[in-house]
């Protein structure tokens, strides 16, 4: 358990790092910034590199949603559960921090939004909480029904990290403008902390949302999509 547990440490610090990153460091550069595209792959980025550097270990979750909606699938005991998501919440706190002694060496520095997400008046786009809660459910419920087909013992061996890197990408690039794009309890929790005010006081939904839509698409896929064994065909005896 415990290399499962550094592995899931390290995944869900370089998701913060990295995908967090981006939006505070890289993209509000004048005339260099990355903008929405780029915020958005750095994310799928993080994922697809860590999956294959540290899924064959933990199985690369890197995120309570993900770990709950295996669970609903049939596909994580339940005892692992919590040493899972104390771990990846513990990551992404660490990668804040580092993250924030980073940004915080720049004369003038404001936090601003950290990485926030929020709803509402600290949306990006203005979004409201009913948008906010729908746009965050519903993305994690497909991000988890990836997760499940892609690591299905049927699918491609050896690309579950590519199409799982992508969704992600393609999830951002749809909600930056909602939320801030969580789909991650931990990965919203560690800037929050930082922040404070406004981004703690809305962090609930950011738990509550994902984890519905992962439930849902876990149970979903165990119930309905997931492939029974058919026995092979063998002609006439």
């Amino acid at each position: 358990m415990a290399a499962k547990l550094v592995a899931e440490f390290l995944g869900t610090f370089w998701l913060v790092l990295g995908g967090c990153g981006s939006a505070v460091l890289a993209a509000a550069i004048p005339g260099l910034g990355i903008g929405l595209l780029g915020i958005s792959l750095a994310f799928g980025l993080t994922v697809l590199t860590a999956a294959y550097a540290l899924g064959p270990v933990s199985g690369g979750h890197f995120n309570p949603a993900v770990s709950i909606g295996l669970w609903a699938g049939g596909r994580f005991p339940a005892k692992s559960l919590l040493p899972y998501i104390v771990t990846q919440v513990v990551g992404a706190i660490v990668a804040a921090a580092v993250l924030y002694l980073i940004a915080s060496g720049k004369a003038g520095f404001d936090a601003g939004r950290f990485g926030s997400n929020g709803y509402g008046d600290h949306s990006p786009g203005g979004y409201s909480l009913v948008a906010g809660l729908i746009c965050e459910v519903v993305m994690t419920f497909m991000f988890v029904i990836v997760i499940l087909g892609a690591t299905h013992a049927r699918a491609p061996v050896g690309f579950a990290g590519i199409a799982i890197g992508l969704a992600l990408t393609l999830i951002h690039l749809v909600s930056i403008p909602v939320t801030g794009t969580s789909v991650n309890p931990a990965r919203s929790t560690g800037p929050a902390l930082f922040v404070g005010g406004w981004a703690l006081q809305q962090l609930w939904l950011f738990w509550v949302a994902p984890i519905a839509g992962a439930l849902v698409a876990g149970w979903l896929h165990k119930a309905v999509l997931e492939a029974r064994q058919e026995p092979d065909i063998t002609g006439r005896p």
